[in-house]
């Protein structure tokens, strides 16, 4: 019998089917729906599935997704694309169009704590994410070896004070034209608002509390001194004002004074890794739209 361990495969990738997803936020008025079905229609294409929501159908704004079959369009891409921005013009329409067969391009920013990142690699190499890994990059080394055995990019670049700037600028250079977009797992660096508005693409973040939160460097100690009856994490894009971007996802889980702070902080980074999950998987997925600083969050 051979000593050598038996290694069990990654699941293939998903089969990528030939479909769109319309996202799509306007003023609140009678046809909207009528009108993208027809149009639809009229292109041959077969609709999947639809989602609405309207904040009010008065005066309110409207969200719509819908996914559908590009088999049998009776035109190219970027024909029907254009076609579509007459109608969109005439409703007000913010509108962008995602297709299945152009997986996003995901990095991932981390720092020492693995439970994030390794989550998600994980998932990325089990097929349960339709996107590619681009790189992974980190303020320290600690993860590295890990990221390397997924066989993806890993990029050190450290940050102190005094070289803030000049490590943002590093990291734009490795995600720009590289990337759609990054996600924050346990990055333990505020990220400048010179860097968001440079980066051109949308950065997800897990934060380690039920928003809003308590800070620090030791939040489950801090929790444990107040004797908290729930722990939680928040996802959410990334704005301006720190850890006050639009919520993507939450969960929470009760405890008890019979957990001390070791039993909280396993706890809450099952949560951290689980919610960050879904945030992902909505963002790719094209079911988050965004208003204000607020999402609309299809199922």
């Amino acid at each position: 019998m051979s000593d050598s361990p038996t290694l069990i495969p990654s699941a293939a990738p998903p089969t990528r089917p030939n479909t769109a997803r319309l996202l799509i936020g306007c003023p609140d008025r009678r046809g909207i729906v009528a009108a993208v079905s027809q149009f639809l229609f009229q292109h041959n294409t077969n609709i999947i599935s639809s989602d609405q929501h309207s904040t009010d159908p008065e005066t309110g704004r409207f969200f719509m997704r819908q996914e559908f079959s590009l088999e049998g369009l009776d035109v190219a891409l970027p024909e029907f694309e254009r076609h579509f921005s007459s109608i969109a013009a005439s409703f007000e329409m913010n509108w962008r169009i995602a297709y299945a067969s152009q997986p996003k391009r995901m990095a991932i920013l981390c720092s020492k704590y693995d439970h994030c990142l390794l989550d998600l690699l994980w998932r990325v190499r089990r097929g349960e994410f339709d996107c590619e890994v681009v790189a992974v990059i980190s303020n320290h080394t600690d993860l590295e070896a890990d990221v390397r055995a997924f066989d993806i990019p890993f990029h050190h670049v450290p940050v102190t004070k005094d070289t803030k700037a000049q490590s943002e600028a590093r990291i734009l250079e490795l995600l720009r034209g590289q990337a759609d977009f990054a996600v924050l797992a346990r990055y333990m660096q505020i990220i400048s608002g010179d860097f968001l508005e440079s980066v051109g693409m949308p950065v997800i973040n897990i934060h380690h509390s039920f928003l809003p939160a308590f800070v620090g460097a030791n939040p489950y100690k801090s929790a444990f001194a107040r004797g908290v009856k729930i722990i939680g994490a928040t996802a959410h894009y990334v704005t301006l004002e720190l850890d006050a971007g639009p919520i993507i996802e939450q969960d929470v889980a009760r405890v008890t004074h019979r957990e001390d702070v070791r039993d909280l902080t396993q706890t809450g980074r099952d949560i951290e890794r689980n919610v960050l999950a879904r945030a992902v998987r909505a963002h790719l997925e094209d079911r988050v739209l965004v208003y204000q600083n607020k999402t609309v969050v299809f199922e």
